[in-house]
């Protein structure tokens, strides 16, 4: 840009009132926020196609390990019964498994607790960049 051009921009603009000015910031500023909705909009939705896929593998790794786990609990049960009676051989078992399943709810639930909500993280890293941009503008 030349030298002329650059002073015609700037009396361009040190012209304009205050009104005017007013409604350029308003019109800056409704785009920025629509922008960043839709940058905020964008990022939740490629998380979420991540995480549904991610869900349905730990759902297939669920059910064959319910299989598996439920010969092996078989298999215990009958070598027990070498030694037990079957029924006792059962109900040992069975009670190891409920002891087992109470402990992992007591700690699922304090993990559960822990987790925080997902949020997009690079939009709002965005956002704060954007406001101190603008209050460092105003400053001035």
């Amino acid at each position: 840009m030349n030298p002329d051009t650059k002073q015609g921009y700037a009396r361009h603009h040190d012209d304009r009132s205050t009104a005017e000015l007013m409604g350029d910031l308003s019109t800056q500023l409704s785009r920025l926020v629509r922008e960043e909705m839709q940058s905020a909009t964008a990022e939740l939705r490629s998380k979420g196609r991540r995480l549904g896929a991610g869900a349905g593998l730990f759902g297939a790794a669920g059910v064959l390990a319910l299989y598996g786990g439920g010969v092996l609990i078989a298999t215990l049960i009958m070598l027990l019964a070498l030694v037990l009676t079957p029924w006792i051989a059962a109900l040992v078992v069975g009670v190891v498994l409920l002891a087992a399943a109470g402990m992992c709810a007591a700690i699922g639930r304090g993990q559960t607790r822990r987790a925080t909500p997902p949020v997009p993280e690079q939009t709002m890293a965005s956002v704060r960049d954007d406001l101190q941009t603008i209050k460092e503008g105003t400053h001035r």
